[in-house]
């Protein structure tokens, strides 16, 4: 007879819910048996987590439901999700990251990644779904034991101060925040390793503080930290440490459009930049596209999600890849987004120029970008809605060359994202504005008028 259990379902980074709700031990075992199914059983399995106090009873009943279908388990216990990938890529092994990334402490979710790092396709995704929902009953039984493994995660620490090939951070002043997260023990033990100078800030979790008004999502604190310090340079992490939101030395924000941008141009100096172009998605900021213009570096785009960013350098053969969110993928350095490594090249390309990170940065100069959700009854109708794509049409030629309109339907909700980029604010604000009207008449609204 299957089990009654609640399915876990897969979205586009894993799978991510309210830890003591949609991730009960029941629903998590079930996850772990159906991973081993599919995946292979009788094999070993790497687990980590980063610091929700959920994470440990989640990582616990995952090792359960892999060792029910005869899977081996070892865990690395708190680590950045880069982190696990690496050791999945250079063990062979498959490994699952007990993480929410930049979600409070309430929720946690699971990313399973294949042999090799790399985060499952699709296909393999779906394939593990329909195993859950066909399963026998547990077998029960005891749990394994966890040990972390300490040799383990000094050779991550070891991978991210060879990426610098030799060279050191002496001399830069670096404020980090870790986000009360995964990365509050590696960030500042490699940055001391490289010889900056280094602040730290969020490094004390305590199960419940991740990301709790710190890190990539609440860079205020870090600002204001950078410019009291006189420092270079600023970094904030997520919650698995797989993105990064950077501050310059005048306290000012960048992106992953920056990264991207700063790192294209200065491997493109040093003949790296393989095909002299960079993957990044629709979402990447027209301002960053003019730049990769000037620099003549092409533009490959992708749908929304690292993994689609992968996928795409993977069939181009890119070096580099990433998202306006501050997912970067350094091809010959990672199988995923690194913020800590992400950071250390951006420091180490701001020693090398002996330029400030504020000019550097110069090179993108932002649009304005409006991004709204718009709530609608039937949001399959949208490639139909010929009316609204005249409108979109019209918006677009009164732009011309200076704007950017992007329309795309939530897969998982009804909603319709509508994103207007402008030379200025008030122009992306009034376009936005038409566009939502005209896309409200022809799909309709569920809330009342």
């Amino acid at each position: 007879m299957p089990t009654t259990t609640r399915m876990l379902h897969f979205g586009t980074d894993g799978i991510r819910g309210h830890a003591d709700d949609e991730l009960s031990d029941e629903s998590v075992r079930a996850l772990g048996r159906a991973t081993a199914r599919v995946l292979g059983r009788d094999r070993l399995f790497l687990l980590a987590r980063d610091t929700r106090e959920s994470g440990a009873r989640i990582e616990a009943a995952l090792a359960a439901g892999l060792a029910d279908e005869g899977g081996q388990v070892e865990s690395v216990g708190v680590f950045p999700t880069p982190g696990l990938a690496y050791l999945s890529q250079t063990r062979g092994l498959p490994a699952a990251m007990i993480s929410a990334s930049h979600n409070s402490f309430h929720d946690n979710g699971i990313k399973v990644f294949a042999s090799g790092g790399r985060k499952l396709a699709d296909a393999v995704e779906a394939d593990i779904e329909r195993e859950m929902g066909g399963l026998p009953p547990s077998p029960g039984g005891a749990r394994p034991s966890l040990v972390p493994s300490d040799a383990d995660r000094e050779g991550y620490l070891e991978h991210l101060v060879g990426a610098l090939e030799g060279r050191t951070l002496d001399g830069v002043r670096v404020v980090i925040d870790c986000a009360n997260g995964a990365a509050f023990e590696v960030a500042p033990q490699v940055l001391t390793r490289l010889g900056a100078d280094v602040e730290v800030r969020c490094a004390d979790p305590d199960g419940r503080n991740i990301n709790a008004g710190c890190g990539s999502t609440h860079p205020e604190g870090l600002q204001r930290a950078v410019v009291k310090a006189g420092a270079h340079a600023g970094l904030a992490f997520d919650g698995d440490a797989d993105r990064l939101i950077a501050v310059d030395e005048k306290g000012a924000l960048l992106d992953g459009d920056h990264f991207l941008a700063i790192a294209a141009a200065d491997l493109r100096s040093r003949n790296r930049l393989r095909g002299d172009a960079v993957v990044t998605t629709v979402m990447a900021n027209l301002g960053f596209r003019k730049a990769m213009d000037a620099e003549g570096i092409a533009v490959v785009e992708t749908r929304v999600g690292d993994r689609y960013v992968l996928e795409e350098m993977d069939a181009g053969d890119y070096a580099l890849g990433g998202e306006q969110s501050g997912h970067v993928i350094f091809a010959d350095l990672a199988t995923t987004g690194d913020g800590i490594l992400s950071g250390l090249v951006l420091l180490d390309a701001m020693r090398r120029a002996q330029r400030p990170l504020s000019e550097m940065a110069a090179m993108v100069q932002k649009l304005p970008q409006v991004l709204r959700n718009v709530e609608v009854v039937d949001r399959t109708r949208l490639d139909a809605a010929t009316g609204f794509w005249d409108e979109v049409a019209a918006v677009e030629a009164e732009m011309g060359s200076g704007g950017r309109v992007l329309v795309r339907p939530s897969g998982t909700e009804p909603l319709v994202r509508v994103m207007v980029e402008a030379p200025t604010h008030d122009e992306a604000e009034r376009h936005a504005g038409r566009l939502i009207s005209a896309l409200v008449a022809a799909l309709g609204s569920p809330s009342p008028a």
